[in-house]
């Protein structure tokens, strides 16, 4: 970790940052909106286009629940292929001319993939085993001769690794491409859908094999520690070299080229000073690399195909103050789905034409929201007490003033992920009801470099929950926050945050939100998808080891510090949940009864790793509305 200069633990607010809200102040003040408005299933959303461009398909709400729906190009009328009124379908694609979609039980998360024509007719159970995962290795897009193929990983012979299945979506037949005995972990294929790499791991070491072939044996290609990043994402148009992404002697992850017989880095394609790259986009049917993604504090790309770039350049003019991405296309690269959005709309989806460069309203999956009467979300830095720069957003309540506002803290779940700009139903929700949101990448928060991330390695209730405390001293000292009136709500490691809060903290916070959240490091590790099991001894060297680390899992454990706890909680959980099991909800709230202090609970029967039914999550954000109103809105 670098050494950071100690300077004040709170970085004053910038000018530029509080003109960019007075500028603001003069607008309306929001409506009350009915919470449904919020979390309310979208007419039309998850647009695609048919490979032969004569259908388009998207989710939309039948009895509650997300279903597809399919439409041809001239017709009024849709049909819906799918029929689930247990649980929304949340992924799905075409393939060929059949759409593939994928489902799981209760929110078990072993997810079983299905396939459907275009008139709902010929439904196929694709990998119908209890108990088993699939996953899509290589759904073989632009790969000659296989439009109704794809490769698929499945747990079936053991739960712990995944082995390769050729799968035909037409007649449901699975072909073993592999014997994995070695347990490989993680297959990439090259332009013709073969699989040239593999990857398994002792723990904590990451080795990557070659094979030049589909008939050659694999050899070991390079060996890293989980420390370091080597993400092969293609070959080149040769099947010779690979893109890949690497932070190998170096801080930030960037684009390389590798050459796998001579096993070495050729040579630097693109990279970013302060931020990681985070994918590319190989066109596979041009055999050319189109770009590079990274995230500031909104999405970044840089082109090296200058057609991509024209076709990405042409749309920002037309949607100028808006993100777009193109998300589907047909075969003859005729017609697009192109979705528009930003921080105060969920977006609109526009069928665009690739040779006149028109674009046409195909739909608007959330008409009810109203961008003008949603707010802002400003991306902020501020430094930690270590002199660590933490960036985050700030959302302020539209036509409020940023002064002594009851604040909802909202650190995000992973821990090894991050916040992105965009729309965001909960903090928008939460903006709505007078709240200020305050989000942050804590250290450990991906996109920020090697040096950032690892300085998270064994801080779960340290210097990772230092930076969320610093940040709410941050907002109480700028007087933007009343410090009487501050809740932390967070979900999956946000959720184990929200306890530390409370636990180690606790004259901060007046409430507290725990969904689906970790209480009890040892019973948690205890319990974790049989998936997981091959990165344990990872896990234990980031977060700690039970048996080494014991007095420090210990003490990090919100659950065993239940004593120390007097903010009244609110804890959601999903009783199917396979990754925070409910058990860790549980001991929580029997620890906290048995110490009187004010718990509400709510179990969902029918959900996993979070609420995913529209009823539940009705239930869900009412609860809290009413919860936080009660601790925070009438302390005033």
């Amino acid at each position: 970790m670098k050494k950071y200069v100690v300077i004040s633990a709170l970085l004053i607010l910038s000018v530029v940052f509080f003109q960019s809200f007075e500028k603001k102040e003069k607008e309306s003040l929001a409506p009350l909106l009915d919470l449904k408005t919020f979390f309310r299933n979208g007419e039309k959303t998850t647009f695609r286009i048919s490979p032969d461009g004569n259908y388009f398909s998207y989710r939309a709400d039948y009895k509650g629940k997300m279903n597809v729906f399919v439409q041809k190009g001239n017709d009024q009328k849709a049909i819906r292929v799918t029929e689930d009124t247990l649980r929304s379908i949340g992924s799905y694609f075409w393939k060929g001319n059949r759409i593939v979609f994928s489902q799981d039980f209760g929110g078990d998360e072993n997810f079983q993939l299905f396939s459907v024509k275009p008139d709902g007719s010929d439904k196929k159970a694709l990998t119908p085993f209890a108990g088993v995962r699939a996953v899509i290795i290589d759904d073989l897009k632009d790969v000659k001769g296989k439009n109704s193929e794809m490769i698929v990983g499945l747990n079936k012979r053991t739960r712990e690794y995944f082995d390769p299945y050729l799968l035909n979506i037409d007649t449901g037949v699975l072909t073993l491409l592999y014997d994995n005995k070695e347990n490989y972990d993680e297959w990439i294929t090259d332009n013709e859908g073969v699989i040239r790499l593999a990857s398994k791991t002792d723990g904590v070491n990451i080795t990557w094999n070659y094979r030049n072939s589909a008939a050659e044996p694999f050899s070991e290609l390079l060996t890293t520690s989980f420390k370091e990043a080597f993400y092969p994402k293609s070959f080149d148009s040769l099947n010779k070299d690979i893109y890949a992404m690497s932070n190998i002697n170096r801080d930030k992850i960037v684009l390389v080229s590798y050459d796998p017989i001579a096993k070495k880095e050729l040579k630097e394609l693109y990279g970013v000073k302060d931020y990681d790259l985070s994918d590319i986009f190989y066109d596979r049917k041009k055999q050319k690399l189109v770009n590079v993604t990274w995230e500031e504090a909104k999405m970044e790309k840089h082109f090296f195909d200058k057609e991509w770039k024209e076709i990405d350049g042409n749309l920002k003019s037309k949607f100028k103050n808006y993100e777009v991405e193109v998300l589907s296309y047909d075969d003859a690269r005729t017609k697009a789905i192109v979705w528009i959005g930003n921080d105060r709309t969920p977006g609109k989806y526009y069928l665009y034409d690739f040779k006149t460069r028109d674009s046409k309203l195909a739909a608007n999956p959330f008409p009810w929201i109203i961008e003008s009467q949603m707010s802002y979300m400003k991306p902020i830095t501020y430094t930690a007490r270590d002199g660590m720069v933490i960036h985050g957003y700030l959302t302020i309540p539209i036509g409020v003033e940023p002064k002594n506002l009851p604040l909802v803290v909202n650190p995000h779940g992973g821990p090894w992920a991050r916040d992105s700009w965009g729309f965001n139903n909960e903090v928008q929700f939460l903006a709505n009801r007078g709240y200020a949101v305050l989000q942050m990448n804590f250290r450990g928060s991906t996109g920020y470099g090697k040096d950032f991330w690892q300085s998270s390695f064994k801080q779960w209730g340290k210097t990772m929950q230092d930076d969320i405390t610093d940040g709410v001293e941050w907002m109480k000292k700028e007087g933007i926050a009343d410090k009487d009136r501050i809740a932390i709500y967070g979900g999956s490691y946000g959720g184990y945050a929200t306890l530390a809060g409370v636990a180690f903290t606790p004259d901060l916070y007046a409430a507290a939100v725990d969904y689906v959240g970790v209480s009890n490091m040892f019973s948690f590790m205890n319990t974790i998808p049989p998936y997981w099991k091959p990165y344990l001894d990872q896990f234990h060297e980031m977060v700690g080891d039970p048996v080494k680390d014991s007095l420090f899992l210990a003490s990090i454990s919100p659950a065993l510090h239940a004593d120390k706890i007097k903010t009244p909680l609110f804890i959601a959980q999903g009783a199917n949940d396979p990754r925070v099991n409910k058990d860790e909800s549980d001991q929580m709230v029997a620890a906290l009864k048995k110490q009187g202090v004010e718990v509400e609970y709510m179990v969902k029967n029918d959900e996993g790793h979070g609420f995913h039914n529209q009823d539940n999550m009705y239930d869900f954000y009412g609860a809290m509305e009413t919860f936080l109103g009660k601790h925070l809105k009438n302390k005033k």
